[in-house]
């Protein structure tokens, strides 16, 4: 059986963006695949956190894994920091990581625009992705389109270190959803959905009440043309919730837009709340049940022992190739 990792960062509550371009996929990917599923927190002190903030938003998004349909007994589910292989395996990586293939990065050349001060670890934390990856010899990375620069320097460094040193690294493959990939902002359809947003009308956060989420879809931005059309350069707005309608309902979008063809905006949009209403309510029915619980510590103890094991095992391989330690006689 192949293995699959995936990490998302405890930066804040999961939009439905998360949710139907990662999470909704890692449901079906599960009975098919190894998977590990990392929280990554040590990737979300590239900037400031508050920390008692942060320690909630481990766990609750822990808890929206679970409460999403992951299942404990068949994927290992796991906390980034409590799993020390992946900083070693990092530091390992930075010295044979340029300085200038990192800084070509454009989620670095974002994040970093405008500001006085940048962290070291926001330039590095393209290497740390790289190790949590090549820890598992992890055959499939399931990305957003816009996390593929990554996984290429991941490759790159994984074929560069097996030529110099030994053949350690399993080269991964990116598997990027054909729908629902990249789920866009409700007031910028040019951007993409995120819970760094600073305006909270244009995500959807998983946790959002039934009102909350009607509200924030009636006020999307659409057009004054009042036709439902899939039509991403010149619709971006109605594309975007006609995306969202399908991969909430399965309802293809030519059927979308012939069911809206007659009719206008309201009830699209109301039929587009419906349908995430539907999705989000049974998902935060078991958050709730799991959020305080003790059953859910449990899980990401043996979640955390598991990946060790595997992790410590190609970490000492890594380290043997590059000559670290000693050899004991």
């Amino acid at each position: 059986m192949q293995t699959i990792f995936s990490g998302i960062q405890p930066s804040g509550t999961l939009t439905l963006g998360n949710y139907l371009g990662a999470l909704q996929q890692f449901v079906e990917l599960q009975d098919e695949y190894d998977c590990y599923f990392c929280i990554v927190d040590e990737h979300a002190i590239t900037v400031p956190q508050d920390r008692l903030a942060l320690r909630k938003n481990i766990k609750s998004l822990a808890a929206l894994y679970l409460a999403s349909g992951i299942d404990s007994n068949k994927v290992t589910l796991f906390v980034q920091s409590e799993v020390p292989a992946h900083t070693q395996l990092a530091w390992i990586l930075q010295s044979i990581n340029y300085i200038g293939e990192l800084e070509r990065m454009t989620q670095y050349k974002d994040k970093s625009k405008g500001q006085e001060a940048v962290s070291s670890a926001l330039l590095t934390y393209p290497t740390l992705m790289a190790a949590d990856i090549l820890l598992y010899n992890t055959n499939v990375v399931p990305v957003g389109d816009d996390q593929k620069q990554h996984l290429e320097l991941t490759r790159n460094l994984a074929q560069r270190f097996n030529h110099r040193f030994n053949d350690i690294f399993t080269i991964p493959e990116i598997r990027i959803p054909k729908v629902g990939a990249r789920i866009m902002s409700l007031q910028d359809p040019t951007k993409k959905m995120s819970k760094s947003d600073t305006n909270q009308k244009g995500y959807i956060s998983m946790l959002d009440e039934p009102k909350q989420i009607e509200k924030k879809i009636k006020s999307a931005v659409t057009d004054s043309e009042g036709i439902v059309k899939f039509d991403k350069e010149n619709k971006p707005g109605v594309s975007n919730l006609l995306t969202i309608y399908s991969v909430c309902t399965g309802e293809s979008i030519e059927a979308l837009e012939k069911k809206y063809a007659d009719k206008g905006y309201g009830d699209f949009k109301q039929g587009v709340a419906n349908a995430v209403i539907s999705v989000l309510e049974p998902i935060q029915e078991k958050y709730k049940e799991l959020i305080d619980s003790e059953e859910l510590d449990l899980i990401l103890d043996k979640g955390s022992e598991k990946a060790s094991i595997t992790a410590g095992k190609t970490l000492k391989k890594a380290k043997k190739a590059v000559g670290l330690g000693r050899v004991r006689k």
